[in-house]
């Protein structure tokens, strides 16, 4: 115990060197607003009180909270349909194209003018006052009560703008200035979709990306952008000098380096964009034929981000003890959450489980500790859940309530309950972290340290008795729960398993062996270094593995599929125990070799926790992805179906063995949802919103950057 907890010392004193302050940063967060139904929405407007209001063909309407409600605060407008609405240039004040007049309430509700009934459709109103009208082949201006009919132009408008002063009026062939009541071609167009004004520049959108021109000479100022996401542009709106643009695949924001795209219903109730605003804190109001939502930026610590998950985990994650996935029907509805158990909560849990014992080593939190044992006595039943010695149940639940591969439970002792087997290695590394970190981190007196060595002693004695297999109630080992040399030196040195396999073996009898001091587990790793080369194994080039086909177990050809981002998951939990437990100095040295041989193949994917662990063991760390992978991480953890692949800002790369599809990845919050053990580079994915992950998998590295001292 005391080399432990000299090591873990060591450990904090040298991270200082990339310690990371927590100062707030900007997290892009959906909000989706309440809306009746049966609306044909067409426009949102946002006026100087920021007050949000929405065009519908059934009438105007206004956010009053998080609904959308009908506005009938003005009675004598309350039952009239507007034509148009628009926002005057320079005041934020809103004015009313109705069929038959145009006014507003500003200005004490002096500025209107009477109009030919049904004759005009669109209206832009400019810092004067001055009103621009324009209808099927007819456009006016009213000035001072007086209308004034111009010429008409006879392809027809696409939008009207009010800025500095002037009117500009963007059509399928060209954008056209208002001077003495005349319209002046300055720039000529190709069905040019949508007009923005940034400086003195017209940003127009097309069906094949956006450029801008000089809005007096008419000469390009910026050339056409096509490494957008989406270049099917149909709404333009410029928020700080920046490009926000709405298409039929979403909105997205062209900044200075890279873009940021807001498309499935993670940020939208649906893709195709119909109007935009910005309000005076610079969120943007998206506006769809069925919805309004909110893309809003606030600035939050890593510190306040975390809490939001662990309130979030308590309040709606816990199922005696274990993580648990939510199941939402219908899809999306969080109201209709219910906790399901997985194939391998002990694994899921041993992340939240493990944060919390983090989080209790650098706060003393009482709170923390209390979790983590809670966590705990999860794990202690997968054990007395079940009839066998030390064989540890995938999971277990009330008796008839069992969710997945019902096929693999059995019949507990206890009439009441069920048990899940089949139990496989991702579920043992499970295992030997969360009796590590406790060991560390937690178990303080003799009767808590004893639980865990306890634990741990059954889970290793059971395997070791049964030739290095976990062996099911068949009497037959589990798919997956083979470590004997038999079964890990049949695998060629290409395929993973082999390293992987003697890896996690390796780890978990050195812990046995430094919690109970039982020689029986030190003489099997030296068994299995000496006479089966499990060293050797554990040092293989991870640069090496490559597709082999032709090598069957049970059915599954083991090396004729891409990367295994699960084993990369079960090898950095394990390297954790293997490398903090090593028996001599001398493997301690071997296995930070081994260890940051692949992290170097796993950098570019930019994982907190891999970057944390290897630093904490090897040395090595990226401190600036780690924080960009903390920061980005999506609030929303519902598996909405998420589309990248169509982008065209994003650089693909040929097919390969690592399934890394872009030279760069993508933040975190515009890719599907996934956990530690999925391709980060996968792009398209999800489930229809079908279910709602924890949040465990952004606590465990967030914890562990704070107890490293790397993030303060």
């Amino acid at each position: 115990m005391k080399k432990v907890i000299y090591l873990a010392t060591g450990l904090l004193l040298s991270c200082s060197a990339w310690a990371t302050p927590d100062d707030p940063f900007t997290q892009a967060m959906s909000v989706k607003y309440i809306v009746p139904q049966g609306l044909h929405m067409v426009k949102v407007v946002n006026d100087y009180n920021d007050n949000v209001q929405v065009l519908t063909k059934e009438g105007f309407y206004r956010l009053s909270g998080q609904e959308l409600v009908r506005d009938l605060r003005f009675r004598p407008l309350a039952q009239k349909i507007p034509v148009d609405v628009t926002i005057r240039e320079g005041s934020g004040h809103l004015y009313y194209l109705y069929a038959d007049k145009c006014l507003t309430n500003g200005y004490a509700g002096i500025p209107y003018i009477n109009l030919p009934a049904g004759k005009f459709k669109r209206v832009a109103v400019d810092v004067n006052g001055r009103m621009l009208l324009a209808g099927d082949q007819v456009m006016a201006i009213a000035d001072n009560g007086k209308l004034i009919s111009l010429p008409d132009i006879t392809e027809g408008v696409t939008s009207m703008e009010a800025n500095g002063g002037e009117f500009f009026i963007l059509t399928p062939k060209a954008v056209y200035q208002l001077k003495d009541n005349r319209f002046i071609p300055i720039h000529r167009t190709n069905n040019a979709t949508a007009m923005a004004f940034s400086g003195q520049d017209i940003v127009l959108g097309t069906h094949h990306g956006y450029y801008a021109v000089n809005r007096r000479s008419g000469d390009t100022s910026l050339s056409l952008q096509l490494r957008i996401p989406v270049t099917d542009i149909e709404q333009l709106l410029i928020v700080n000098g920046q490009v926000w643009a709405g298409t039929p695949q979403g909105a997205f924001l062209k900044g200075d380096s890279a873009c940021r795209y807001f498309a499935s219903r993670r940020w939208l109730d649906q893709d195709s964009v119909k109007s935009m605003t910005v309000d005076s804190n610079g969120d943007v109001y998206v506006l769809t034929g069925t919805g309004l939502n909110k893309i809003t930026f606030n600035r939050q610590t890593l510190a306040q981000k975390a809490a939001y998950f662990q309130r979030k985990i308590r309040e709606k994650h816990i199922r005696y003890g274990f993580i648990a996935n939510l199941q939402l029907d219908p899809p999306g509805d969080e109201r209709t959450a219910q906790m399901a158990d997985t194939d391998n909560d002990g694994l899921w849990t041993s992340f939240y489980l493990g944060s919390q014992a983090f989080r209790y080593a650098t706060t003393k939190e009482p709170a923390a500790k209390r979790y983590a044992w809670e966590a705990f006595e999860a794990f202690e039943r997968i054990l007395s859940v079940n009839q066998l010695t030390g064989f540890p149940s995938r999971t277990f639940e009330r008796k008839g309530y069992k969710n997945s591969d019902p096929e693999r439970w059995r019949d507990s002792p206890d009439p009441e309950w069920e048990w899940k087997g089949h139990t496989s290695s991702d579920e043992f590394v499970a295992y030997i972290w969360i009796a590590a970190v406790l060991h560390e981190m937690v178990a303080e007196t003799p009767e808590e340290q004893q639980r865990v060595t306890a634990f741990i002693d059954k889970i290793m004695t059971h395997i070791l008795d049964h030739k290095y297999t976990l062996t099911d109630i068949d009497n037959k080992p589990t798919l997956w729960g083979r470590w004997g040399p038999e079964y890990i030196n049949w695998y060629p040195a290409t395929i993973g398993d082999r390293r992987l396999g003697s890896t996690t073996i390796m780890a978990g009898l050195q812990l046995a062996y430094a919690l109970t001091g039982k020689e029986r587990y030190k003489t099997a790793a030296y068994d299995l270094i000496k006479k089966h080369g499990y060293l050797k194994n554990i040092l293989v080039d991870y640069h090496t593995i490559k597709p082999t086909p032709g090598y069957l177990h049970m059915g599954i050809d083991m090396g004729n599929g891409g990367w295994n981002h699960s084993d990369d998951e079960m090898a950095f939990l394990t390297y954790w125990v293997l490398y903090r437990y090593a028996f001599t100095p001398e493997l301690k040295e071997q296995y930070k070799t081994a260890i940051r041989n692949h992290w170097q193949m796993e950098r570019p994917e930019k994982n907190a926790l891999w970057n944390l662990i290897t630093m904490a063991t090897a040395g090595d760390f990226d401190a600036t992805a780690t924080t960009w992978w903390l920061q980005t991480f999506p609030m929303d953890l519902i598996t909405w179906t998420i589309t990248n692949s169509h982008r065209q800002d994003i650089t693909l790369l040929p097919a390969n063995f690592r399934n890394q599809t872009t030279a760069t990845l993508l933040p975190l919050d515009e890719l599907p949802v996934h956990r530690h053990n999925a391709n980060a580079f996968t792009l398209d994915g999800g489930h229809n919103g079908e279910s709602e992950l924890a949040g465990d998998e952004f606590l465990l590295p967030y914890w562990m950057a704070r107890y490293l001292k790397v993030l303060e």
